[in-house]
């Protein structure tokens, strides 16, 4: 049985690093991002037949063309990864309103919206895996304080791409695991 899988948020960053480990281990991929240029650069790095795809996560009709293309392309998906995201950070008062919808319409929804439609395929094949990814030192987070950040971690360092991509693909292979949260955090909750 192939192992189809779909990483949205796979054209860089946690999602890249995640579909270059499931690639290695044999997975057949479709790379989604909202920039359909670098999500095929990100596929045709891949070892094997991969596909990039451009889909907005926030847009109900971007998610279920992606799978119908990814069903059409490679098969029915069975593994979801969602590591799409965007990042406003600012003090709330000077947030605008704007840049908090778009960062709910992507990050909440956008997970929503995938879990939604990777559900159909899964049920169908009586089984899959979802992975739903949160924060991590990337150049999205590169302009937090680093040094004031690193002292509260016990590991003395940021995670990396390739430290969370490890947790991801042991969750999606790991069949009996389900509504689990597991914190890759290089020990900050024990400190907190």
């Amino acid at each position: 049985m192939d192992k189809i899988g779909i990483v949205f948020g796979g054209s860089r960053g946690i999602g890249k690093a995640v579909a270059q480990l499931m690639a290695q281990k044999g997975y057949r991929l479709a790379i989604a991002s909202r920039n359909l240029e670098a999500a095929r650069a990100a596929a045709g790095d891949l070892e094997g037949n991969h596909l990039g795809l451009c889909c907005d996560v926030s847009k109900e009709q971007d998610v279920q063309n992606a799978f119908e293309e990814v069903e059409k392309n490679l098969g029915r998906v069975k593994f979801l990864v969602n590591a799409a995201g965007i990042s406003r950070d600012a003090l709330l008062l000077r947030t605008k309103t704007e840049d908090m919808v778009s960062q709910l319409n992507t990050n909440l929804l956008g997970s929503m919206l995938t879990c939604k439609a990777a559900l159909k395929h899964m049920i169908q094949q009586q089984g899959g895996s979802i992975v739903n990814i949160g924060f991590i030192y990337t150049d999205m987070t590169k302009d937090m304080k680093e040094e004031q950040l690193k002292k509260n971690i016990p590991l003395g360092r940021f995670g990396e791409p390739k430290d969370v991509a490890h947790a991801v693909v042991f969750l999606l292979e790991t069949p009996y695991i389900t509504g689990h949260v597991l914190v890759v955090d290089g020990g900050l909750q024990l400190a907190l």
